[in-house]
């Protein structure tokens, strides 16, 4: 079983913000796979389904940003569940629009989300897809809580499903694997 969590605020003012992608690319797993993300609990919303005949949770954590460690270690504890058994998808300011990244493990690098989970697992391991949403220009908060243009939406259209295909990878042949098929994947529309 997996718990695939996708970062982000909650609330409609964060809608189709750059910190919100984690959110927007759950969402899309959860229509591909008819997974109804509806049940209030461990601090977010949740649904339950199947990728590929493999159990998994999806998971939108209600917490706020900083706090997202706190449902993610929730559904861990009560799944009994590994760190491997982790998907974690989330906005990364040190890639470009249109480019993710697969890891196994990492620091935080900056992103108080995963800052959260890391203190609440007190580990730094586990898997995640890192999509890229550009460097702020200025403000960091204004940038992230910014939200995209109708261009970088059309980019991002095609990083989500490689990000759902990411995840349906790291289900089937584990992260290295996703590693493989997808670090330096770049959208076909930019430059």
């Amino acid at each position: 079983m997996f718990l695939i969590v996708g970062l982000g605020n909650p609330g409609k003012e964060y809608d189709n913000t750059r910190h919100n992608i984690g959110f927007e690319t759950v969402d899309y797993i959860a229509n591909k796979y008819n997974i109804d993300i509806n049940r209030k609990k461990f601090k977010g919303v949740c649904g339950e389904g199947f990728i590929n005949n493999t159990k998994v949770i999806l998971l939108k954590p209600s917490t706020y940003m900083n706090l997202s460690g706190e449902s993610v270690a929730e559904a861990m504890n009560f799944y009994k569940l590994k760190n491997e058994d982790l998907i974690i998808i989330y906005d990364d300011i040190s890639l470009e629009v249109g480019r993710l990244r697969i890891r196994e493990k990492g620091s935080a690098g900056g992103h108080n989300g995963i800052k959260s989970i890391i203190s609440n697992l007190s580990s730094e391991a586990f898997p995640r897809i890192k999509i890229g949403v550009g460097q702020p220009k200025g403000d960091l908060v204004y940038h992230v809580l910014g939200k995209f243009n109708k261009e970088e939406m059309e980019i991002l259209k095609e990083v989500v499903e490689a990000a759902s295909v990411g995840v349906e990878t790291i289900i089937k042949d584990g992260t290295k694997e996703a590693m493989n098929k997808l670090n330096g994947f770049k959208a076909s529309n930019i430059e």
